[in-house]
């Protein structure tokens, strides 16, 4: 009983630790999302269709080289830091010195290279993000086996992601793009009379470089301020690892499929719309600044919700809460698809006021997503006798990685298919493609947010009353594999 109580009663230190480990992470890997196509189009000149083959074939070797990663930490046995935390730390060092290589760009190589240049160190940073988000998305579990704890682990992983992206999707917003002048040293104006703006790549350089050294010592921090509790049973620790028979009772652990879908089509629908916003914003609305409110826009509810996240998952459920988030949120964003064409649609801060509500309906699945992961973990520990939060994780990250290709190569092929011209960078865009890139910014959001509602709605079977059933049987089957 002794052993047991050293799993609850987690303190402050300990959530503001855990926090720091997705901070570290989104001070670089929200810049993916928010500029890196925008830089690869606007400062490499890379063609839209190429940079569209470059998110796939990174995405097919993470389908192989994240199911490895975490089958290694697996196998591993635990060292005198943890079965986790070690590869955390020491893998965020070289993550950092791979997201500045990918933000910048270097005279001496031919514009034909940049493509080369492109592939070998977007890969190199995923392969490094992985290294690291892997044994940090496993750490939870075995910090707290508490429901109610892990679900404040859940929001407080939110609250240190929402910090970690701010200085991207906030700051960096408001120095990066330069207006664009002729030759006379006067403003160029776009179609539509607004002043066209591009994207500063030596300064986002330095910008990058700056949150990648930062993001290492984030993530010392968090090693510090973190702790196991956990360990293996000694039973398992001594049976041989099997990555295939874990793998294929993963791929039959329904609850574990639909939470990978809804996750991919989450991470998705996040990168999707800061990337589409950032055009949005930069040519639509011509002001290029103000994408640093969306941010605001989409995280800001967390501060109304998170005081009674606790009490409302307690009542209501994770999912419950979750599904119908996600119904509202779907809902705000097809009513900003009906207005298009309106003076409404042309206001961008009526954009936001709306972005603001859709951002209400996604706080409750951004915050307890993590702890949904852990519930699928738990239930796949009782449904085998095994704990492989390892390999588990891994086939999650990889999905969620798949979302992020869904969005880097989408947002690609939308902006070729309604004519977008990076040549026409510092012109401006036609009023027809800007028309059209207001639709796709709209549409395709409301769209990804109604099936994710219907898949937690209907798929997703581990509801309140189910979890509560679930956490009495497996720590019934813990005390008997322990006295065994």
């Amino acid at each position: 009983m002794e052993e047991k109580a050293l799993t609850h009663g987690i303190k402050l230190k300990d959530k503001v630790g855990y926090a720091l480990g997705d901070a570290g992470g989104l001070l670089t890997f929200s810049l993916i999302g928010s500029f890196l196509t925008v830089f690869y189009t606007d400062t490499l000149k890379i063609p839209l269709e190429q940079i569209t083959v470059l998110m796939l074939v990174a995405r097919i070797w993470d389908a192989i080289n994240d199911p490895m990663w975490g089958a290694f930490i697996d196998s591993r046995k635990p060292t005198k830091w943890g079965r986790f935390r070690p590869y955390i730390f020491w893998f965020s060092i070289p993550m950092a010195v791979a997201a500045g290589l990918m933000f910048t760009k270097f005279d001496f190589i031919p514009q034909s290279k940049y493509i080369v240049y492109a592939y070998i160190t977007y890969i190199l940073y995923g392969m490094m993000y992985t290294a690291v988000n892997i044994p940090y998305g496993s750490l939870a579990s075995v910090v707290t086996d508490d429901e109610l704890e892990r679900s404040s682990l859940s929001m407080w992983r939110s609250i240190g992601a929402g910090v970690g992206g701010l200085p991207g999707q906030i700051l960096l917003p408001m120095f990066v793009y330069s207006v664009v002048r002729d030759a006379n040293g006067n403003e160029i104006v776009d179609e539509a009379g607004n002043v066209v703006k591009e994207l500063n790549g030596s300064v986002l350089t330095i910008a990058v470089i700056a949150l990648a050294a930062l993001s290492i010592l984030v993530y010392f921090l968090h090693f510090k301020m973190t702790k196991e509790r956990i360990s293996l049973p000694a039973k398992q620790a001594e049976k041989k690892y099997n990555l295939f028979k874990t793998m294929k009772d993963l791929f039959s652990n329904l609850p574990f499929i639909v939470l990978c879908i809804v996750s991919m089509l989450l991470i998705a629908f996040q990168m999707y719309y800061q990337t589409a916003f950032n055009y949005l914003f930069k040519d639509y609305y011509a002001k290029p600044g103000l994408y640093a409110v969306v941010t605001i826009c989409t995280y800001g509810p967390m501060a109304i919700f998170l005081p009674f996240m606790g009490k409302l998952v307690k009542k209501f459920g994770k999912k419950e809460l979750c599904a119908v988030g996600l119904g509202f949120a779907a809902i705000v964003n097809i009513l900003l698809f009906v207005i298009r064409g309106t003076a409404l649609a042309h206001n961008p801060y009526v954009f936001l006021a709306f972005t603001f509500f859709s951002g209400m309906g996604q706080t409750f699945l951004v915050l307890e997503v993590w702890a949904l992961v852990m519930d699928v973990i738990d239930y796949h520990e009782l449904r085998t006798h095994r704990r492989e939060e390892g390999t588990a994780y891994s086939l999650y990250s990889f999905t969620r990685k798949l979302g992020q290709t869904l969005a880097g190569a989408g947002v690609p092929i939308l902006l070729k298919a309604i004519g977008y011209d990076s040549n026409r960078v510092g012109l401006g865009q036609s009023k027809e493609v800007l028309d059209k890139l207001y639709d796709i910014s709209t549409l395709v959001p409301a769209i990804t947010l109604g099936v994710m509602c219907v898949l937690l709605a209907l798929f997703y079977s581990l509801s309140k009353k189910k979890l509560v059933q679930i956490h009495e049987e497996l720590a019934q089957v813990r005390i008997e594999e322990e006295t065994e």
